[in-house]
């Protein structure tokens, strides 16, 4: 699969699962939720959009403004290929990424590995699924390592590896150390020899010009994604070399066990 247009070509014509235009989605959720775990001084602020079929859920994050309340209304009950087709790209990833998962729930991948995240506070939770996360990290001493999207322990787990984290984020100026984080991807990009990127990357346009820019370098890819974790799966070999996919209930919305699902790409 090229991109992520491409691969909404293939579910609209039935190629990545049933017939959209007979599948209903039973829910559209709209989520905005702020978050400052203890002892930071940053206050994280996710808008969700989060699409239902059957027993599986589809998600991404949008940016504030982007998507109204009024979109659970219009959406709820209308059928995949409609939403498959939305003026709205976070919606249009989020039904394609609940296709995808409905057709291979993460529950049932052989190829993934069940974490198990802990019952307790948001930083037990944050810090264990961070965790999970980084120990997909595989990288030489020395390897300068593009960060899109920052995590403050994703940078630490970074730096503990041996690597130079370079991070990039629409939304953060500095990490908690104070390493300067800039806005331009293209500038982080140029110089990495790995590459760490957030699902979010998906509803924004940017994972197509990361899948690019890696496979054209041959430069490692790892995806840590709530945004469109089946999504991001499907280029898992094709350009994503690691992924972290958690999918709805994020851990930070529930205080009881919830599982992520690790995969790596195996070459042949």
């Amino acid at each position: 699969m090229k991109d992520t247009e491409s691969l909404l070509a293939a579910a609209l014509a039935g190629k990545a699962g049933p017939p959209p235009a007979a599948t209903v989605a039973t829910a559209v959720f709209w989520i905005h939720h702020g978050t400052r775990l203890a002892g930071s001084t940053t206050t994280y602020l996710n808008q969700y959009v989060l699409v239902r079929l059957g027993d599986v859920f589809g998600a991404c994050a949008f940016e504030p403004g982007e998507i109204p309340p009024d979109i659970c209304r219009e959406a709820s009950g209308a059928s995949l290929e409609t939403l498959l087709r939305a003026d709205s790209r976070p919606l249009r990833i989020a039904a394609l990424d609940a296709h995808l998962a409905a057709s291979r729930p993460h529950r049932e991948a052989d190829d993934a590995e069940a974490v198990t995240l802990p019952a307790g506070t948001p930083e037990v939770r944050a810090a264990a699924r961070d965790a999970a996360v980084a120990g997909l990290l595989d990288i030489a001493p020395g390897a300068r390592v593009a960060l899109i999207g920052v995590v403050n322990p994703l940078v630490a787990a970074i730096r503990e590896a041996g690597g130079v984290p370079l991070p990039c984020d629409f939304n953060l100026t500095a990490t908690q150390w104070g390493d300067r984080v800039t806005s331009d991807m293209d500038e982080v990009l140029a110089t990495a020899d790995a590459v760490v990127a957030t699902g979010m990357t998906l509803g924004n346009g940017s994972f197509d010009r990361i899948l690019t820019h890696c496979r054209r370098r041959e430069v490692p890819l790892v995806v840590y994604a709530q945004s469109g974790s089946a999504v991001a799966r499907a280029f898992l070999g094709r350009g994503v070399t690691a992924l972290s996919a958690e999918p709805f209930p994020f851990s930070q919305f529930s205080a009881d066990p919830t599982v992520l699902y690790r995969y790596r790409h195996r070459a042949p």
